[in-house]
């Protein structure tokens, strides 16, 4: 009974400080490690339940790197090579050395640790980061393109890391452990590949069929935590397994749909990781050693900083510098590693406990410092901005046309007869096929969750057509439409008065009572309402 206590004040405070947090539009991150400070310190509830909260939170973490795989194809990955595996590289190989050099000099540990130390310092969070930037949008800027791959190169680091660990307290054969590593990549990549051509569209596609959501809920949570188990079983990160499900998933039309499924999830799991970063701090740690540790926080953040500004000198110097304060920060993985160094003797329990409360304040900070990066970057650098966002989607000014029944087939005949740019959303597969057969622009997701919508960039849209003749499903989507743009101008059907005066507090710019709209019809309901929004 005391942990349901527990859980129900976590979540009652949780919710109070993000929701104060969300008004003064700060992230909720910060609100998820606040509470989990006030919970340990009250309950203690962090330190008695630290191994279920660490695997629980992990799964924020894999979840967060599938959804942002959807974001990104296989081609799209080739095009990033010089970001992941040159910039990459350089960094967390210079950060390394750097911080390596300074453990000898600050901590006075022999070599061995401070390698193991210097390379973990040399991990950037995430989590954290690519939250944030998935928040904001600017995932697809060229900034956080650079973000990107270097934090994707990071989790592949962890794997050398894992190994300098092995090499230093066990007498195995570097050769060995280098030639095992490497066939565990190939057959870990030649798997996934296979089964994401083969087998992973034929599942889903059986999952849709079903026209039951639990059961493709159950496929994608299946098809996340699989590949992420598969990618640990071959010596890799849960989270690298999954980014490359997601990626799998990427050409898929079914991703805006699995977005949106799994958002909530995420974002919770999240904030279950956010709450265990925020129990393992140890307010009495950090008063005895408040000097150090603030001196330390300050010290590897600005090093960091630099060194990655250095690694991208012959990039766009704005760019460059909103990189290497995104990335300043060190990692949540790194917290793994203290433990692992902790346990095998590499450093002390109070060395281990400094370390971690340095790491934790880092993250704490990091969302302030990517809320003003703009501002930041406006201040040191009076250059022309040539920074440029790379659109996922690229829809603008475009026509919404929910549901591809009779009606919805004629609109999105009428519509491509003028010319204009229009996407289509069907949830139902037969009808989704039908659309991909006519060669439709078509997507295959639920027009009533917001996720699929701001997918397609419903914001921006000159005009949303839904075309079913359910009043219930007109009322949710348009809901959902308002809910993400305002102004959106939505066009319906409604079978008369009654229907039509039911949907009237929804704002529903123009609605047709007559059962089927005929080609005529459609044509001046597009030329004399979406054609004028387009020209506004």
């Amino acid at each position: 009974m005391e942990q349901v206590l527990v859980i129900l004040l976590a979540i009652f405070i949780a919710s109070i400080l993000n929701i104060l947090l969300k008004k003064l539009d700060l992230p909720t991150a910060i609100g998820y490690i606040f509470t989990g400070i006030v919970i340990t310190q009250i309950f203690g509830a962090g330190h008695k339940n630290a191994e279920s909260l660490e695997h629980i939170s992990e799964l924020g973490i894999v979840f967060l790197m599938f959804t942002i795989g959807l974001e990104f194809s296989f081609s799209e990955l080739k095009a990033m090579r010089k970001q992941v595996f040159i910039y990459g590289t350089l960094q967390v190989f210079l950060s390394g050395v750097a911080f390596a050099f300074l453990a000898i000099l600050i901590f006075h540990l022999d070599q061995k640790s401070a390698v193991i130390i210097g390379f973990a310092l040399a991990l950037s969070s995430t989590a954290i980061v690519l939250k944030m930037l998935n928040e904001n949008g600017d995932i697809h800027a060229s900034y956080g393109r650079k973000t990107l791959g270097i934090l994707l190169f990071q989790d592949i680091a962890v794997i050398p890391i894992l190994i300098m660990i092995e090499i230093f307290t066990k007498d195995v054969d570097v050769t060995t452990i280098l030639i095992t590593t490497l066939i565990h990549m190939l057959l870990f990549f030649t798997l996934l590949f296979l089964i994401g051509k083969y087998v992973l569209d034929a599942y889903l596609e059986y999952a849709i069929k079903s026209q039951n959501q639990e059961i493709f809920l159950l496929v994608i949570f299946f098809t996340v935590l699989g590949a992420a188990e598969v990618a640990h079983l071959f010596g890799f990160s849960y989270s690298l397994g999954a980014f490359f499900a997601g990626m799998l998933l990427a050409e898929s039309h079914y991703k805006y749909q699995i977005e949106a499924d799994l958002a909530p999830f995420r974002d919770l799991l999240l904030g279950v990781f956010f709450f265990a970063v925020g129990s393992r701090i140890q307010l009495s740690v950090i008063a005895q050693n408040i000097l150090i540790i603030l001196g330390l926080v300050i010290g590897i953040m600005v090093v960091k900083a630099i060194v990655i500004f250095l690694t991208l000198i012959f990039e766009q110097k704005r760019t460059s510098f909103k990189t290497a304060l995104a990335l300043s920060q060190i990692g949540e993985f790194a917290l793994a590693i203290f433990v692992l160094a902790q346990n095998h003797n590499f450093i002390s329990s109070t060395t281990s406990q400094i370390l971690a409360t340095v790491v934790i304040l880092s993250m704490i900070l990091t969302p302030f410092i990517i809320k003003n990066l703009t501002k930041l970057a406006d201040k040191v650098f009076k250059e022309p901005i040539l920074e440029h966002k790379i659109s996922s989607v690229g829809f603008k000014n475009h026509i919404v046309v929910c549901g591809y029944g009779p009606l919805g087939k004629e609109v999105c005949n009428t519509i491509n007869k003028q010319s204009l740019e229009y996407v289509l959303i069907e949830h139902d597969l037969t009808l989704y096929n039908q659309a991909i057969e006519d060669k439709q622009p078509a997507f295959f997701g639920n027009a009533a969750q917001m996720g699929v919508l701001e997918a397609i960039n419903i914001k921006n849209a000159a005009a949303v057509i839904i075309t079913f003749h359910n009043l219930e499903k007109i009322r949710l989507i348009a809901q959902a439409v308002i809910d993400v743009a305002p102004k959106a101008h939505i066009v319906a059907r409604v079978r008369g008065k009654e229907e039509k005066d039911a949907l009237k507090e929804l704002s529903i710019d123009v609605v047709s009572t007559v059962g089927t709209l005929s080609k005529e019809m459609t044509k001046e309901l597009l030329y004399c309402s979406i054609y004028d929004s387009i020209e506004d």
